[in-house]
């Protein structure tokens, strides 16, 4: 393998792209742009908006729904055919908006560019459009700048990057000329800028070494366009349903039409009843319901912080049972803070009750007006997180930070350098300095005590030295603070010091995220983070929140196959300084095992885990849009805990939809014995109209209030659902063919009683068979929920549905409407015969429900 620009010296890298540190001529550089192409994200084309349509109809179910539709008109009844073909419709409008809106991740990439780059052409500097860069241009750097190309840098004056997005690093990295070894992993690779980051402070020059989608960036692009939409549990299983219904359909259609002839049925008539059997056969509302049942959980997952860019997802949550997180923002705050003070063997915490001012001594008090003073930044417009961090503690003790600046005006200035590792300002006849605490305490000769300044002896130096290890081993940023009286000048600050202090920082945990990863564990689901920070920070923050402290590097990653990965990654509770192939090798490593894996993340970096996962979780706070538009799931606030209460949701949804499911399964798994049955006998007992009718009945309002249906209290106790089981798994089917046997014999039994011999169905016992039926699945509605241990009285919107269908099943008895539906009005004594028909198969369905409880057992 060829040698990387990082671990080459710069003059090298220049040599081997053959420019020079003046730049490229005009020519040159026109004649590489025409080899090259430009410096841009190319998207790859994607689909249209036409393509994204049509998809949404390639689904067996909607496509036994189509033919339900024309059935419905074949046999008369046009409303019902309208209403399926509404419902095909907005399932796809819908489909298609969120479909659209994910072609979206490649644009975003294309908007992270610089719009223009400084640039060296034969010595002279000039401004151009960035996608005109090529490898061997020289570009000029500066604060606030975006990095128009990767990049190595030929000079660094106190140049710091951000570089969060692409690395996953919480503070801007300090960037130098000089090389680094082949194997750095991508985030402390200093002497490189990539495509995308911003420079937060300082100058820099570099040459280009790569653009367009030779870039980091453009990586992570080329691998969003290769990575196929994965498919939930769900949608696989409603294909799998769709399918087998229209096999169902076809067979019975098939036998029963011919079986008819032979049995010397009129022709007309047994062409309407294998279409009833058809019409019988096919849940019109199941992708409705669905549909509905998820918006409707979306919509209250809004409301609890979390934004669902994919319906389904909400679904897969329920099926999770690894979540990989990221760090920054999501397990912590997502800010620098002084967590910890240390002045002379005195330690204070700065981590209490923030509301209150913190009580600090004199000292600890000089330690923190020194970080106020010997600081560029402001409590008001920003600047750097470490900077702003010591101003919020020194306002946090009661310091005013305006007044002491006004008080002390900076009349000279040593500015923070990488080289350096210390910053100075000098006030009036005192100087401060600022920096890593092993060059300040080599650049003092006292230390400020109880009793004043004391010689700093080998002894204090050696406590300094085990208190800023304990700092580090606590994931805690360490600074020292240090003065000097009346020095001449700025250039007096570099020695003869008087050591004051430490200050610890650290990006703190979120107070509720400990409480939410117990809960997400109880729930059997395993909480991995993947981070692009160090292995110190990770671990320590990790222990702290119980998620454990094996840790595995993106470097060791790299050197596993995916085979040993895979045993390894089960074992590993943090996976750290990750680039973004170590983040999609990990997932998929964790897929090849049977997981189904919510992976979170904000920056572009974290786009292709986001798309590869089962579930993505962006952050929408810090997150870049790629990793919005990459997502599934957006947290609103950042906020591990959100997840948790998502998973919570999403498997509270998965209950619904597995009711009502089963709701409509049982009635139509009985509707097509009793027909089948029947019919066996010369007998069209329900015809189309009245299954279409009860059909719509089920469906309906009664099905769609299921998907409002309360969380049951014990969903985050059980284990995540093995997703290969599917929805209709042997819980369900034996539900399913138990009540539909119940249904099924009483009746035909009612059937039977109400014909007292007759030839022919009368008008008389169909009404009777059809209005039974439908109170039937009324009381096997609540049957089902009890399974699933939902209180019977928790809806009241379910109470609504069932009184409005009940007064609309009277509709059609009592109204001029029964000519259309073949019905009879039914007298006091025919209500009570349907009662006793409640009462006596009330408790066959119960003791189904038992036997289905024992299976899921």
């Amino acid at each position: 393998m060829s040698e990387q620009p990082h671990e080459l010296p710069a003059d090298r890298v220049v040599e081997r792209l053959e420019s020079r540190r003046d730049g490229l001529t005009v020519d040159e550089a026109r004649r590489r742009l025409a080899d090259r192409g430009e410096n841009e994200i190319v998207s790859g084309g994607g689909r249209s908006p036409v393509d994204i349509f049509v998809a949404q109809f390639n689904s067996v179910l909607i496509w036994v729904l189509l033919a339900a539709a024309a059935l419905s008109i074949w046999v008369g009844h046009a409303v019902d055919a309208v209403l399926i073909a509404i419902i095909v419709v907005a399932n796809g409008i819908f489909g298609f908006v969120q479909d659209y809106r994910a072609e979206r991740s490649l644009e975003s990439l294309r908007e992270l560019a610089a719009p223009t780059a400084a640039v060296r052409r034969a010595g002279e500097k000039r401004e151009i459009s960035a996608t005109g860069l090529v490898p061997g241009d020289v570009i000029v750097l500066r604060g606030g700048d975006v990095v128009p190309a990767d990049a190595r840098l030929l000079e660094a004056t106190d140049l710091e990057v951000d570089e969060a997005a692409l690395t996953g690093e919480s503070v801007p990295v300090a960037k130098s000329s000089d090389p680094v070894a082949a194997e750095t992993p991508l985030a402390e690779r200093k002497g490189m800028v990539y495509k995308g980051t911003s420079v937060t402070r300082g100058k820099g020059v570099a040459v280009v070494t790569e653009t367009g989608m030779e870039t980091e960036v453009g990586e992570i692009a080329r691998e969003l366009a290769a990575t196929e939409e994965t498919r939930t549990p769900l949608q696989d299983e409603l294909d799998e349903l769709g399918r087998n219904l229209g096999l169902g359909v076809l067979v019975l259609s098939a036998f029963v039409a011919p079986l008819l002839l032979l049995r010397g049925t009129d022709a007309v008539q047994a062409a309407l009843t294998a279409v009833s059997l058809a019409v019988a056969a096919v849940p019109e509302g199941l992708p409705a319901v669905v549909t509905l049942t998820l918006a409707l959980g979306v919509r209250q997952m809004s409301e609890e912080n979390a934004l669902v860019r994919r319906l389904p997802a909400v679904e897969a949550l329920g099926a999770v049972d690894v979540i990989c997180t990221d760090k920054t923002g999501t397990l912590t705050r997502g800010e620098m803070t002084v967590s910890r003070l240390w002045v002379n063997d005195a330690v204070v915490d700065l981590e209490s009750d923030e509301s209150e001012p913190t009580a600090v001594s004199s000292r600890e008090e000089r330690l923190l007006e020194i970080a106020a003073l010997c600081n560029d930044a402001t409590l008001d417009d920003g600047g750097d997180p470490t900077e702003q961090a010591l101003l919020a503690a020194a306002d946090r003790i009661g310091i005013d930070v305006a007044e002491r600046r006004s008080e002390n005006p900076r009349t000279g200035e040593v500015p923070f350098s990488s080289e350096r590792k210390w910053m100075g300002t000098v006030h009036g006849d005192v100087g401060y300095v600022k920096g890593a605490p092993e060059v300040v305490v080599e650049n003092c000769d006292r230390i400020l005590t109880a009793d004043g300044p004391k010689p700093l002896t080998d002894e204090r130096c050696e406590r300094v030295e085990t208190t800023v290890r304990a700092f580090g081993d606590d994931a805690l940023r360490v600074l020292a603070m240090a003065f000097r009286e009346e020095p001449a000048g700025p250039d007096d600050l570099a020695d003869g010091l008087t050591f004051v202090g430490l200050t610890g920082l650290i990006d703190p945990p979120r107070a509720e995220v400990a409480d939410a990863i117990a809960e997400t564990n109880r729930a059997g689901i395993d909480v991995k983070m993947v981070t692009g920070d160090n292995v110190r920070t990770a671990r320590a923050i990790a222990e702290s929140l119980g998620i454990g402290t094996t840790v595995l590097e993106g470097r060791e990653v790299e050197r596993m196959d995916d085979e040993t990965l895979r045993e390894r990654v089960a074992a590993v509770d943090v996976f750290a300084r990750t680039s973004p192939e170590h983040k999609v090798r990990i997932l998929q490593a964790m897929q090849g095992r049977g997981n189904d894996v919510a992976m979170t993340g904000d920056g572009v970096n974290d786009a292709p885990a986001l798309k590869n996962a089962d579930v993505g979780v962006a952050m929408g706070i810090r997150g870049t849009d790629v990793a919005r538009q990459a997502s599934d799931i957006v947290l609103l606030d950042d906020n591990y805990a959100t997840i948790e209460r998502a998973v919570e949701r999403g498997r509270g949804i998965f209950d619904n939809v597995w009711k009502f499911v089963a709701y409509l399964l049982t009635a139509n798994v009985a509707e097509v014995a009793i027909v089948f049955l029947a019919s066996l006998y010369g007998y069209l007992i329900l015809p189309a109209v009245q299954l279409l009718w009860i059909n719509l009945l089920t469906d309906g309002l009664p099905a769609l209030a299921l998907g409002v249906d309360p969380v049951s209290g014990d969903v985050m106790e059980r284990p995540p659902r093995d997703p290969d089981r599917g929805i209709i798994g042997r819980p369900m089917l034996g539900l399913i063919g138990g009540i539909g046997a119940v249904t099924t014999v009483v009746l035909l039994a009612l059937m039977y009683y109400t014909l007292e011999g007759a030839a022919a169905v009368t008008p008389y016992a169909m009404t009777m068979v059809f209005t039974a039926f439908v109170f039937l699945e009324f009381a096997g509605l609540y049957v089902i929920r009890w399974l699933r241990e939902t209180p019977m009285l928790s809806n009241p919107w379910l109470t609504a549905a069932v009184a409005t269908s009940a007064l609309l099943q009277l509709a059609v008895l009592y109204t001029p409407l029964n000519r259309y539906f073949g019905t009879v009005p039914l007298s006091p004594t025919d209500w009570g015969i349907i009662t006793v028909v409640l009462a006596v198969t009330l408790p066959g369905y119960l003791a189904v429900a038992v036997l289905v409880r024992r299976l899921e057992r």
